[in-house]
């Protein structure tokens, strides 16, 4: 995938849920924090997977398809009896309206219904009032399509061509591929310190980033010395030009440092 790119997969060999402990299997499309969209063939193995087990394949569908669309790659979106989609408004740009959108079948939604009811005593229905005439006349779907895919793609190739020319060159970093949502993710190969010490040096550069080691969770002992979790950030690239290139520059000083050269 070229020398400064990257891409996890699922390793479908050592995948063997017990069906005694295990209550579904869970995944993201595309995935955060590293972009990472699942094929249709990996869904659909997992999908066989879970039914045989008889539990439910939850996927997280905030950034996928059919909106908000913020996803790179050529994907079928799916859904069966035994699939649990969640969904959000937050990515269509009403983080605010606190509105997430849940497609299952009939048993699940009403004990989902019976939950929010106890829960949520007051919830709000402003997100609902904004976009059903959107969903009901399928303008969601344009606008997912002509505007914000369009638009978050662009920032993901100006994010990655700043990266390129900011980063140092001689140093061992890789980039995962680029297939949706609103960040890059970082691997830094041999880096000398944790990616919370690079982000305490960052930050106070006024420079924000999110390190890797708080993603990897769920991990036993064993692999508790896999360093390959201690060396990777996310990094947003919703921000302007300016702003990403300042960023990018203070990074890559700062590995330098890390470094030592």
């Amino acid at each position: 995938m070229g020398d400064r790119i990257f891409k996890y997969r699922v390793d479908f060999e050592n995948l063997d849920p017990n069906p005694e402990t295990t209550g579904a299997i869970v995944v993201s499309r595309p995935t955060n924090p590293s972009s990472n969209v699942l094929t249709d063939n990996e869904i659909a193995t997992l999908s066989d997977t879970a039914n045989e087990l008889g539990i439910p394949l939850v996927i997280d569908n905030a950034y996928g398809q059919p909106f908000p669309g913020v996803i790179f790659e050529d994907v079928t979106p799916v859904w069966d009896e035994h699939i649990i989609l969640t969904m959000s408004l937050s990515k269509l740009g009403l983080p605010g309206t606190r509105t997430g959108i849940v497609v299952a079948d009939e048993e699940t939604i009403r004990e989902l219904s019976s939950m929010t009811a106890i829960m949520g005593l007051a919830n709000n229905n402003v997100g609902q009032g904004i976009v059903s005439s959107l969903i009901e006349s399928g303008e969601v779907l344009t606008i997912s399509r002509d505007l914000i895919q369009p638009f978050y793609r662009e920032r993901s190739e100006l994010a990655q061509a700043l990266a390129r020319e900011l980063l140092p060159e001689e140093l061992n970093w890789k980039m995962h591929h680029s297939e949706g949502a609103f960040f890059i993710w970082f691997w830094f190969d041999g880096l000398p310190i944790t990616t919370r010490e690079l982000y305490r040096r960052l930050k106070a550069r006024d420079t924000i980033v999110i390190p890797g080691e708080y993603f990897f969770f769920g991990l036993d002992e064993s692999e508790d010395d896999w360093k390959h979790r201690r060396e990777c950030i996310r990094v947003s690239f919703t921000q302007s030009e300016e702003t990403l290139r300042a960023g990018f520059k203070i990074l890559g000083e700062e590995l330098e440092k890390a470094w030592g050269n």
